[in-house]
């Protein structure tokens, strides 16, 4: 931040420009997102681990199964982190132009100590695959209701469509698009599973696409639910760049999940099955698009102030 203030081009400070604006917005915003989505599941672990009795014998068992309860959520943030710490790096590496390369700037030992994320703790690919194995083995031994609810979408979907369709200010938009998205992911597993049965795990390019819309919609989530936290204690004025954010990221974030499930989908099936997806898939997806442009520069606007991340 402190270098795009100081460098100067054609008679400003680079920071001024639109298009590092968007990239000083795009930083803050996927930063935001693992912060959030790393809080929450500590929180939820630490809820969990607060119910042991450390003192009993057995307390180990107990607090190892207590932290596997979150596994799907720790697999999620690996990922998510990781590849977040990469965009950003290399967007800084971006920024500071050659410069970037040279040893005299911490931003060259970030880019290249970055990489090596996604690769220990588990691959990404590996843990891509993990999400979706531990979310099915949980589906069968009904530990979490993904059949019954996938089953629900798939008999809803020719009266499904979104309650909200424009923007408030008060993230109810947000809050629908976050639904639709948990419908979408849901629709195309169903329609994975019950084409794939017991052969899904072989499909692992359907299981990669799935795994980033439960990705994207946990970040969603995550960013909104702190996001109108943040709401409900300091008030809407206080909380403006974080409303920003959330909008900016769930706006952009359903876009991905909308490719993804296409992706997925013309994998799954041909002909009529898939037109008649893909019509179910249109109905979830009704949503007037925010101005992210405006919102960005707002909310670059607000890191350039300070100088650092605002949060």
């Amino acid at each position: 931040m402190s270098y795009a203030k100081q460098r100067v081009q054609f008679g400003k400070a680079i920071c001024e420009y639109g298009l590092i604006k968007h990239k000083i917005a795009e930083m803050a915003i996927r930063t935001f997102a693992a912060e959030s989505m790393v809080y929450r599941t500590a929180e939820l672990t630490e809820r969990i681990l607060q119910r042991i009795d450390h003192h009993a014998e057995d307390s180990g068992i107990h607090m190892a199964k207590g932290i596997e309860e979150y596994a799907i959520e720790d697999s999620i943030n690996k990922i998510y982190s990781s590849e977040i710490l990469d965009y950003i790096v290399d967007e800084a590496v971006q920024i500071h132009g050659g410069y970037g390369y040279i040893h005299d700037y911490a931003i060259e030992r970030g880019y290249r100590d970055s990489r090596i994320n996604r690769i220990w703790e588990g691959t990404n690919e590996i843990n891509r695959l993990l999400i979706m194995d531990m979310l099915t083995k949980r589906a069968m031994k009904n530990r979490l209701p993904v059949l019954a609810a996938a089953q629900k979408v798939a008999n809803e979907l020719l009266t499904l469509r979104p309650k909200v369709d424009t923007d408030d200010g008060k993230l109810t938009l947000q809050k629908e698009m976050v639904e639709m998205s948990k419908k979408i992911a849901l629709l195309v597993a169903g329609a994975a599973v019950q084409k794939y049965m017991m052969k899904f795990a072989e499909e692992q390019e359907i299981l990669s696409l799935i795994s980033d819309m439960v990705i994207e919609v946990f970040a969603m989530e995550s960013a909104l639910l702190r996001a109108l936290k943040s709401m409900g204690r300091f008030g809407d004025e206080k909380s403006q760049i974080q409303k920003a954010i959330v909008q900016v990221y769930v706006n952009d974030a359903f876009e991905r999940i909308e490719s993804f499930a296409k992706q997925a989908l013309s994998a799954i099936a041909e002909g009529d099955t898939l037109r008649t997806q893909l019509s179910a898939l249109k109905k979830l997806t009704r949503f007037t698009p925010v101005n992210t442009v405006a919102l960005r520069r707002e909310i670059a606007d607000s890191v350039i102030k300070i100088g650092r991340y605002p949060f």
